[in-house]
């Protein structure tokens, strides 16, 4: 963008600050300064907009952030969750009343996913990987979308990829998205952890790939506190999307927004001005530091640009091992597990602190390559929706007790994971062996009877 982006809401409630007016409204702390941002945490006054009816300086950001990512963009202040549940209200309310909304879905899903699920009664299709892949992301194709819209002897409302998933897996959206389109069914993509993409040299965001839906977690690799995003509708918004999405945000959100997360999207405007020189210049030294790594023998996963997943087994290593060395040397990954370590990176990671990564993992022997858990995987069977698995009476047992039940809740905090076993499917021996390897100690499952 030519010109230097406005900051509407912090404009304001800076100058709001500045007056320092009796407050005589909520919040309680009435802006005093025990922990520092009170000032600045303000609620729906005059003057300050409504972010769910949004007509004046929120609308302006809210403009401004559109034009940044050539969509119909809208914030949430409660994380890519807020939005991965406005997205499948928003395509499962196409469906004829009386007709139950199914989804066709890639199986590594956030657990937001299955709680929109359980909440909209959906009826949800899985794309299971072509082969065993552990945690692994599915390896979701537009072969394989096609062929599961072929087969379906009924339509679907939404195809749900998540692009990129937590190990730096990117499937072809833009492969899946002409797909989708020839079938007219719209596309929704979790892109929590690619809000990036769209300022690389040559966009790899999924609105610019194709997708009709798209969430971005602002926090997760772009400048701005924890808990912002955005929800992105196609330009060309062929499904009628951009006009409810705001009530589809407010149907799942709270009524009292975070000002201060609403200043941080706000500000970010103008940090998106800067964004594509910034990652020109950062990206090349990531490909440097990975091919540095590649010849003192570390194997990487996925072909996400800022995103750094070894695989710690193929190194001598699990991922725990891994990340209490760097923990020892004073670097705090992202995830570790028995097979993986993940390390996100941003322009904000300076050359010292990739020095110092590329120093801690050169330090490291290497050693014989683990051998991975080899365990024969079946399709779990379903006993129920994920309704009912969600909001039916359950209780909670050891793993080694649940053979044959049914799985009442996520067993799987967040991604990376491909759900070993998804909420109203039957845990059997396989499941149990998997759980114990990435330990899992207890599950909830459905009460008997």
């Amino acid at each position: 963008m030519s010109e230097r982006t406005p900051t509407p809401i912090c404009d304001f409630v800076r100058a709001y600050a500045a007056r320092n007016p009796v407050r005589l409204h909520m919040p309680g702390h009435k802006g005093g300064d025990d922990l520092g941002p009170e000032p600045l945490d303000i609620t729906e006054i005059d003057g300050a907009d409504t972010l769910f009816e949004a007509s004046g300086i929120i609308a302006e950001s809210e403009a401004y952030a559109s034009r940044h990512f050539g969509a119909h963009t809208f914030y949430s202040v409660e994380g890519s969750s807020l939005c991965i549940r406005a997205m499948l209200f928003l395509a499962a309310r196409r469906v004829p009343s009386g007709r139950r909304a199914r989804v066709l879905a890639a199986r590594n899903v956030h657990k937001a996913f299955l709680s929109a699920a359980a909440l909209l009664d959906l009826d949800v299709s899985w794309l299971y990987p072509a082969s065993d892949c552990g945690l692994l992301a599915s390896d979701c194709t537009p072969a394989s979308v096609e062929d599961a819209l072929q087969q379906s002897d009924e339509p679907f409302c939404a195809v749900y990829l998540t692009a990129p998933d937590y190990l730096g897996n990117v499937p072809d959206v833009a492969g899946i998205a002409t797909v989708c389109h020839r079938y007219g069914v719209p596309l929704l993509v979790d892109n929590a952890h690619g809000a990036y993409l769209k300022f690389l040299p040559v966009s790899r965001h999924p609105i610019d790939l194709g997708a009709d839906l798209c969430c971005d977690s602002a926090h997760k690799t772009l400048p701005a506190l924890t808990g912002t995003a955005y929800l992105h509708a196609a330009q060309n918004d062929r499904y009628g999307f951009t006009q409810n999405a705001k009530d589809a945000l407010a149907l799942f959100g709270s009524t009292s927004p975070s000002y201060l997360l609403l200043q941080s999207l706000d500000r970010l405007n103008c940090t998106l001005d800067d964004c594509p020189k910034q990652l020109s210049a950062f990206v090349p030294k990531i490909d440097a530091l990975k091919n540095e790594l590649h010849t003192i023998g570390y194997r990487l996963l996925g072909d996400e640009p800022l995103k750094l997943t070894i695989d710690a087994n193929a190194y001598g290593y699990t991922g725990s091992a891994l990340k209490e060395a760097l923990r020892s040397c004073g670097i705090e990954p992202e995830f570790a597990d028995p097979d993986w370590l993940v390390l996100m990176l941003s322009p904000c990671n300076s050359d010292e602190e990739l020095d110092r990564l590329l120093t801690a993992l050169r330090s490291i022997k290497r050693r014989k390559a683990i051998i991975r858990l080899q365990t024969p995987y079946a399709v779990p069977q379903i006993a129920c929706s994920i309704r009912t698995a969600m909001l039916s009476e359950s209780e909670r047992l050891p793993v080694e007790k649940t053979c044959g039940r049914v799985l009442a809740q996520p067993c799987v905090s967040c991604p990376p994971a491909v759900p070993i076993v998804m909420c109203g499917e039957i845990i059997d021996q396989s499941a149990i062996e998997r759980f114990r390897y990435y330990g899992t100690k207890q599950l909830t499952v459905l009460k008997k009877g």
